[in-house]
């Protein structure tokens, strides 16, 4: 005989007409408000409020209107759709599929896993004690932790509206490969003994890795974490797109080739040394980087700068020192920003 539907299933049976359609309508609305805010913003700028066009202010302005609203869009789109594919990793999960895994296999999987797995600084300590703790080797762990921050979606849905996809795919595969290999160098010099006792005794629960969503729950978890995370980054977003409008509309040209152009063989390293200490995220170092680039700036320059801010920043290298002594912290920063600077000579030569 057979049996009946389940409560669950006939629920879900019930939702999805409902949910295609609302997902169907949001997207339209979206599609619609993002190909109508360029022009939004220029009669704004220059109709509504009678700037001149080409004038410092007017053209500072327009930039600020446009970017702003743009980049939340991005933002709000791609992270929707980014959730989606995380709900199906859970860190549990994450460090099921990372342990056991060799050296050069693992490390590849370690960095493409760090792309659409939750990690910010804040969650850098319970990760690495949970990764050590279930036998991920040293090297592995590192091309995650380098992967998560630097190849995060934030960067590359904004070097994807301002760039498009040749420059955000590369900048994908140069991170990727600064992960990959700067593990590997890293799990090469088998510094275990580097990393806090504590850290070694810490058991981690598996909880979690039989977690089973439906796509309702999976598309309101997406939505909050679109809340959450645009929440936390709108603000970081308008005062750098409003830092990149000045430099836009008021700096001039050659001031900033003179320093970060191509021709300076300094630059790449000196933007890595000045980006180290700062802290940002990518969601506010990104439309500065664009000002930069448009003034004159050299795209690997910049780009080294961004990564350097974003990959190596001072609060994660803080909270990342409970776990690591001074020596393996030394050797993880001093691996990766010369990563980031090969990676910005790359970018120069390149483009």
């Amino acid at each position: 005989m057979e049996q009946p539907l389940t409560t669950e299933t006939t629920s879900w049976q019930r939702i999805p007409w409902k949910l295609n359609l609302a997902l169907l309508l949001v997207g339209a609305a979206w599609i619609a408000t993002y190909n109508v805010i360029e022009s939004l913003a220029a009669w704004i700028t220059y109709d509504v409020l009678g700037l001149a066009p080409g004038s410092q202010l007017g053209e500072s302005l327009a930039f600020f209107l446009y970017d702003v609203p743009k980049i939340l869009l991005l933002l709000s789109g791609m992270i929707f759709l980014i959730s989606i594919v995380r709900t199906f990793f859970s860190p549990a999960r994450t460090r099921a599929l990372l342990g056991g895994k060799r050296q050069g296999i693992g490390n590849v999987l370690a960095a493409m896993l760090g792309v659409v797995t939750p990690f910010c600084s804040c969650s850098a300590v319970p990760l690495f004690i949970g990764f050590v703790e279930s036998g991920v080797p040293l090297g592995v762990t590192f091309s995650f932790l380098i992967a998560a921050p630097m190849v995060n979606e934030v960067a590359v849905i904004m070097l994807l509206g301002l760039y498009g996809w040749r420059i955000a795919g590369m900048y994908i595969v140069l991170g990727l490969i600064i992960a990959i290999v700067s593990g590997m160098v890293i799990g090469r010099l088998k510094m275990e003994r580097h990393v806090e006792d504590f850290v070694w005794q810490v058991q981690v629960g598996e909880g979690g890795l039989q977690e089973k969503l439906t796509w309702p729950e999976r598309v309101e978890r997406a939505w909050q974490s679109v809340k959450e995370i645009v929440g936390k980054v709108w603000l970081y977003v308008v005062i750098g797109i409003a830092i990149g409008a000045l430099i836009h509309g008021f700096v001039p040209e050659d001031t900033l080739g003179s320093i970060m152009g191509q021709n300076q063989w300094w630059s790449v390293p000196a933007a890595v040394l000045l980006g180290v200490p700062l802290y940002s995220n990518a969601a506010g170092v990104i439309p500065i980087v664009s000002a930069l680039i448009e003034k004159g700036a050299a795209l690997g320059t910049a780009l080294a700068f961004m990564m350097s801010v974003v990959a190596l920043s001072l609060p994660e290298m803080i909270i990342l020192r409970r776990v690591l002594k001074p020596r393996l912290l030394a050797v993880f920063i001093s691996v990766v920003a010369a990563a980031i600077i090969i990676t910005g000579y790359l970018f120069n030569i390149v483009l």
